[in-house]
């Protein structure tokens, strides 16, 4: 039992370590960051706050933007990589941005974590934050009708720091080079089918991360190892305070009690789903960009064979897909849970 006891110890003291190499590391890396635009200034005391790191996103980001303000987000904080398609222009003109260039290494920089750590440190204290990818919309029971400041009070009120959410890959019917609307047309129409599952999720030791497997990626190109296969469980909205670090993307978080808000696909508790559009024409070509650049894996030459399978633009629709139809269908399937957001019985219902 002692010796239990210290290894415990030991360990809570190696992760509160971990964690302050980590704050040092992202204040370091703020300054990379060179201001586009700051409009930092106007973010008021109770507003709702998106930070992201992209690259050449411009056809995303028209819907991206949309989404999230018709969700209550009242400020983007973002980091343009170094794009040379019209991206850092078009989010210069909005109002509602505040935007700065990294022109260093993705990869090095934990996948832009360092860059979004810096700025989740300096501006995100206090703040309910939302951290996403350029390519994920988040979703969340009711969300047509009940916005972020809505869930963010249900979740204060009940002492609740955050909320997970699964990361779901959508897909066209056919070739991957080949949507099914045309650009402009809502991501649902545009790519809508996705995988039911089967996902698992497993516990690790000593973070508590989960770690959420399964889905369309592993069963067309992970199948014979399965390990490999994507993490897809994140935690995109935090109530953040300045102790906080991202550890793996936003994966996993530390101080270790974090990762315990979410348990993956079938948790009851309250989460969202990302609906990620990684598989809209244009990862043809940007799978064959990685190929040489080798910017989004920790291991570039175990994903190699990965990447040069979506070059040939695959058909991922299986016998199981299933069409989109809405976040009442996640919740049914599982995909997401509800909690007591949905109960009439439900203070703040």
């Amino acid at each position: 039992m002692a010796r239990g006891r210290l290894r415990r110890a030991w360990s809570a003291y190696r992760l509160r370590w971990k964690r302050r190499a980590i704050l040092w590391r992202v204040l370091r890396a703020g300054r990379q960051l060179t201001p586009l635009c700051d409009r930092t200034a106007a973010i008021g005391r109770g507003d709702i706050l998106l930070f992201a790191t992209l690259r050449n996103e411009i056809g995303r980001l028209p819907e991206f933007l949309a989404h999230y303000r018709g969700l209550g987000v009242a400020q983007f904080l973002i980091v343009d990589n170094a794009s040379d398609d019209g991206s850092a222009e078009l989010l210069r003109a909005e109002a509602d941005v505040s935007l700065w260039r990294a022109q260093g290494s993705y990869r090095d920089s934990r996948f832009g974590m360092d860059w979004l750590g810096a700025l989740l440190l300096r501006y995100g204290h206090g703040h309910w934050c939302l951290t996403v990818d350029a390519d994920e919309l988040l979703v969340y029971p009711d969300c047509e009708r009940r916005k972020l400041p809505d869930l963010t009070a249900h979740l204060e009120a009940r002492g609740i720091p955050g909320m997970g959410a699964l990361m779901l890959d959508l897909y066209p019917g056919g070739a991957l080079d080949r949507a099914e609307a045309p650009a402009g047309a809502p991501l649902t129409r545009r790519l809508p089918w996705f995988d039911a599952g089967p996902y698992r999720c497993r516990i690790q030791e000593p973070r508590r991360n989960r770690w959420v497997q399964g889905g369309v990626r592993e069963r067309v190109f992970f199948a014979d190892r399965p390990r490999r296969a994507p993490t897809l469980n994140k935690l995109p909205l935090i109530r953040w305070h300045r102790s906080f670090a991202y550890v793996n993307s936003t994966h996993s978080m530390l101080p270790p009690r974090m990762n315990d808000l979410y348990d993956g696909p079938g948790d009851p508790r309250l989460s969202g789903v990302l609906l990620h559009s990684k598989f809209l024409p244009e990862i043809v070509a940007k799978s064959a960009e990685e190929l040489s650049r080798r910017q989004h894996f920790a291991d570039p030459d175990a994903y190699a064979g990965y990447h040069r399978a979506l070059t040939r633009a695959p058909v991922l629709k299986g016998p199981d897909s299933l069409r989109y139809q809405g976040t009442r269908q996640l919740l049914d399937l599982g995909l997401m849970g509800a909690g007591d957001w949905l109960h009439p019985a439900s203070p703040d219902a």
